[in-house]
């Protein structure tokens, strides 16, 4: 691909091509823009990039595209919803679709969460549960509890809050510390006793015990909420030991804890089950989601609640503000068409379990790359998996992202994290698909050399 050259325009001319105007979020700018990767078109399971060749999804996009790219009843939908009413606001007003919306939502999750508050991503979903964590004790007169627990290699976004209880050291490095009163888990990956393990790891449940010292340490009369991934994809798809999330659930209810499941990635069908709640038959007691919401067409993020939660604030006078929280386009009428259309078409469709049909095809398919140069460990579940590589000793990262960029030449999407290259294709990936994104994979490993 030709170099891109950036040049100044007169005053007045247009500049179609420059790509200096946009600050990329986690993006090596300078060096992304001497040699750009770019989208022009998609359709189903396939990009289109600028130059015209046609590039497998193997991430859902960004781990959002469940239902496959620009899929008819959704575009319909936002089309259709744009031409009758582009904007109503949800602050003492509110439009049919935002509640039409919410009411699909919960119809499809986990018992017992009937209420939803909608963000605009993913982020705003965590700092919005982490809000109501602390509001929620306040309400029932334990205002000292306000500590928040994180877990290491937890993300959760990069708000404010969610940065503060991510886990991630590089997300965090630059800023400090930037909320008070948050503490962290140790995280559960163990290559030493769990390397390619196919499915969840053998060994591990007790780490969820790490949460009694923090009990000990701080006293669980100052923990207002603990929020873990169920699955920490971002930081490389670190896979729960069996038993070690309902061991988490367990201590969390027996000290007054709220637990908060980021189901940012893993809601909408990933492990094969609506949420990763039902797969992992756990009952936290705040879901966080976004991303496969929409199926990534239109921003929307959500927060799903317990009874119990959402009742500790109507107890005040009735028209008075229960929550002081929310955003312009909580709820926002395309972001609600979207989301009543995506989740038509993953019940209609199947989406939502399919995953757990793929599953055991998916496994071999992922493991057969055990064995090629630099390849540490293989991890999977659900129709997700992932490829650690032996880091370079004084450039970690480097080889999961020279593979990357070699697998786009070759035609496929995958995402490289750390030392990782992780894989999360949309749900209607056929077999033939994945022996192709595989296969490709496993070319790019044995040919690359470094």
């Amino acid at each position: 691909m030709a170099e891109t050259k950036f040049e100044v325009p007169h005053a007045g001319e247009p500049r179609p091509n420059d790509l200096g105007a946009f600050w990329m979020p986690f993006t090596a700018n300078r060096d992304f823009k001497r040699a750009p990767r770019l989208f022009v078109g998609a359709k189903g399971m396939r990009f289109v990039t600028d130059d015209g060749r046609k590039v497998l999804d193997g991430t859902s996009g960004l781990w959002c595209v469940n239902a496959g790219h620009c899929r008819e009843p959704i575009v319909e939908a936002i089309r259709r919803q744009a031409g009758e009413l582009d904007f109503a606001g949800t602050f003492q007003m509110g439009h049919t679709k935002a509640f039409e919306a919410a009411a699909r939502l919960a119809g499809i999750a986990p018992a017992g969460f009937d209420h939803v508050f909608f963000t605009n991503s993913g982020s705003e979903a965590v700092d919005t549960a982490l809000k109501i964590a602390i509001a929620y004790h306040r309400a029932r007169g334990n205002g000292a509890k306000t500590r928040l627990i994180g877990r290491e290699r937890g993300y959760h976004g990069s708000n404010l809050g969610g940065t503060a209880v991510g886990g991630i050291p590089g997300n965090r490095r630059m800023f400090g510390a930037i909320v008070a009163g948050v503490d962290h888990l140790r995280h559960t990956h163990d290559p030493a006793r769990n390397a390619f393990a196919r499915g969840q790891p053998e060994h591990g449940e007790e780490l969820a015990d790490d949460l009694e010292r923090l009990v000990a340490l701080h006293d669980a009369s100052t923990i207002a909420a603990v929020i873990v991934e169920p699955v920490a994809c971002s930081a490389g798809v670190y896979i729960p030991p069996k038993g070690y999330l309902q061991r988490l659930a367990s201590i969390c209810a027996r000290h007054d804890i709220l637990l908060i499941l980021d189901e940012v990635i893993t809601a909408f069908g990933r492990l094969g089950t609506p949420f990763a709640a039902d797969y992992f038959g756990i009952s936290p007691d705040i879901i966080t989601t976004a991303k496969g919401l929409t199926n990534g067409a239109v921003p929307m993020g959500a927060v799903l609640v317990k009874a119990k939660v959402h009742d500790a604030f109507m107890t005040g006078p009735e028209a008075a503000i229960e929550l002081a929280h929310g955003y312009t386009y909580s709820g926002h009428p395309l972001a609600s068409a979207a989301a009543i259309a995506t989740i038509d078409l993953l019940q209609s469709d199947g989406l939502l379990t399919r995953a757990a049909e793929l599953a055991p095809y998916w496994r071999e398919a992922v493991h057969s790359l055990e064995g090629l140069p630099h390849v540490i460990d293989v991890r999977n579940i659900g129709l997700i998996g992932a490829i650690e590589l032996t880091p370079l000793p004084d450039a970690p990262g480097r080889r999961a992202h020279t593979r990357f960029l070699e697998a786009f030449k070759r035609g496929i999407l995958v995402r490289a994290t750390g030392d990782v290259i992780a894989l999360a294709p949309p749900l209607i990936i056929e077999k033939n698909e994945i022996d192709e994104l595989i296969g490709t994979l496993a070319s790019v490993l044995r040919d690359v050399r470094d």
